[in-house]
């Protein structure tokens, strides 16, 4: 089974003032989707990026000077290795707020071209989380043109448009991440599915009537309709709009077992090096492919911390040879939340696999306790 090769049409015949036209269109057309006023996922400099993986850091108590539970690392389509970031999670000037500042301005616009759904099982200011809708955690922005989709581990993150930006203080203690990509509008119609089985906790959307006709099920999630029957679990294909290819595993709560062992290290074919929150099931090689968990992080510069101090939720293959994906998402490997809806979305992209395997400072094995 192989996720590489997708699918292009085929190339109509040019002369060859048609093909210098054609692509003079392409390389035009190219550059117009990340342009400033289109909606995408941003960088630190507020710059349009294909995608993004911010991996936050956990807060350090024994030496605060050096971790506040601020800082996080970037990686994207242009660096190719984690960066230290320039400004703490908190500050509008992050890739968080940067990219939140288009989803900010569009509820300010209140106009009918533009639609967003945020989603958090901890909604801002709550006490106590949701337990009937899925763990999952994002925010979605797009128009008739394009988007993006950001996947993260934060609780009670981001705050509601009319408050502006801000960063939770209950989202300093432990690691969070996050992943965002750009999509063009017609990714949209798989993501509407997707987001179907995780079952999000929905509390804040506007989705204009212009997008019922082709979105079924997020117009109703925003409004509080009752939805069809929802599917044990789905598995959908997405591509960036520059072409990153993507899988989305989305599971939900009717499929009661350890995600990572049950479906997604026997549906990618790879033993997986899991990393998420404590409480945890132990490591598993009681099928195929094997799932072992990571106990130890070490991040650029020698500095290490533990699981127990990382609340996201990633995992890669065990052996960079022939197969190298990386996944993100919002489910830990928890008894618990075996009975919880949410999602991980993979990718074959060897920088972002190198990035993440070069964290992993031990794992344990199946014989270890």
């Amino acid at each position: 089974m192989s996720f590489l090769a997708f699918p292009r049409g085929g190339r109509q015949k040019m002369t060859a003032r048609l093909l210098s036209v054609g692509l003079t269109v392409l390389f035009l057309s190219s550059c117009v989707p990340l342009g400033a006023a289109r909606i995408s996922c941003r960088n630190e400099d507020g710059d349009a990026v294909d995608w993004f993986v911010f991996y936050k850091l956990p807060q350090n108590r024994k030496q605060k000077s050096e971790w506040s539970g601020l800082e996080y690392m970037y990686l994207d389509a242009t660096t190719r290795r984690w960066q230290r970031s320039e400004s703490l999670v908190n500050m509008t000037q992050s890739v968080l707020g940067r990219t939140l500042q288009q989803l900010y301005e569009a509820w300010e616009a209140k106009n009918n071209s533009t639609a967003y759904l945020i989603y958090n099982d901890n909604v801002p200011h709550s006490v106590d989380g949701s337990w009937k809708q899925g763990h999952a955690k994002g925010f979605l922005l797009w128009d008739k043109s394009q988007g993006f989709w950001l996947i993260h581990t934060i609780p009670r993150f981001p705050s509601f448009p009319e408050e502006d930006y801000s960063y939770p203080s209950t989202g300093k203690k432990y690691g969070q991440i996050g992943i965002c990509v750009t999509y063009n509008y017609s990714q949209f119609v798989e993501i509407d599915s997707q987001l179907l089985s995780c079952i999000p906790n929905v509390y804040s959307c506007s989705i204009p009537a212009i997008f019922h006709p082709v979105l079924t099920y997020l117009p109703k999630m925003c409004v509080g309709s009752p939805l069809p029957r929802i599917p044990r679990q789905r598995l959908s294909r997405l591509q960036s709009i520059r072409g990153q290819n993507f899988l989305h595993f989305a599971k939900s709560p009717y499929l009661i077992d350890d995600v990572y062992v049950a479906w997604m290290a026997q549906q990618l074919q790879t033993n997986l090096l899991v990393e998420t929150w404590q409480p945890k099931l132990p490591s598993n090689c009681s099928l195929s492919y094997h799932v072992y968990n990571i106990k130890e992080i070490r991040i650029p510069g020698q500095s290490t911390f533990s699981s127990y101090y990382d609340h996201a939720k990633w995992c890669i293959s065990q052996r960079y040879y022939k197969k190298h994906w990386t996944c993100i998402g919002d489910l830990n490997r928890s008894p618990f939340q075996t009975r919880r809806g949410g999602g991980f979305i993979c990718t074959q992209n060897k920088y972002i696999y190198l990035a993440f395997r070069g964290l992993v400072l031990h794992y344990q094995n199946c014989n270890q306790s």
